[in-house]
C-alpha cells in the first residue's frame, strides 16, 4: 500500500485550479452586467496587487499586475462601451478609462503609489456607478 499526499506546490496548483473552474463557471453563467462587474473586480484586484509588489520592491510583478489592469480596463471595460445607445455619456466614460490606463502607465513607469491609489479610487467610483446604475434597471424592471 502506497502513501498518498499532495507536496505544497500541489496543493497549490490544485486551489489555483479550482478557482479558475469557478471563475469561468462564472463568466459563462453571467449577464452581460455581470460581467462588466467581472472586469472592474478583476481590473481593481490587480491594482491592489500591484500596491503591494510596488511596496516590495517587486518591479516584475508589479508590472505583471498593472499590465493585467491596463488589459482588462481597454480591451474589457473601455471596449464595451457602446457610444451609439451611451451617446455623450459613454464618450465620458471612454475618456475615464483612458485616464485610468495614463495613471496605471505613470504607476509603473516611475513606480508611483499614487498614481495607482489614482487609477483605484477611479475605478472604484466607476464600479459603484455601475452596480448602482444595474441595481437601478433591476428595480424598474421589476416594477414594470
Amino acid at each position: 500500500m502506497t502513501a498518498f499526499s499532495y507536496s505544497p506546490q500541489r496543493r497549490s496548483s490544485g486551489a489555483a485550479q479550482y478557482a479558475k473552474v469557478g471563475l469561468e463557471s462564472q463568466v459563462l453563467s453571467a449577464r452581460p452586467e455581470q460581467l462588466i462587474n467581472l472586469l472592474f473586480q478583476g481590473a481593481r484586484t490587480a491594482i491592489k496587487k500591484a500596491q503591494i509588489h510596488l511596496q516590495n520592491s517587486d518591479v516584475a510583478q508589479r508590472g505583471t499586475m498593472i499590465s493585467k489592469a491596463v488589459d482588462i480596463v481597454d480591451t474589457g471595460l473601455k471596449a464595451a462601451v457602446d457610444t451609439e445607445i451611451g451617446g455623450e455619456v459613454s464618450t465620458h466614460l471612454i475618456n475615464s478609462y483612458d485616464l485610468i490606463i495614463y495613471h496605471l502607465l505613470q504607476a509603473n513607469i516611475h513606480a508611483d503609489e499614487q498614481h495607482l491609489n489614482t487609477a483605484e479610487t477611479m475605478l472604484k467610483n466607476l464600479h459603484e456607478a455601475w452596480t448602482e446604475a444595474v441595481d437601478l434597471a433591476q428595480q424598474e424592471s421589476l416594477a414594470g
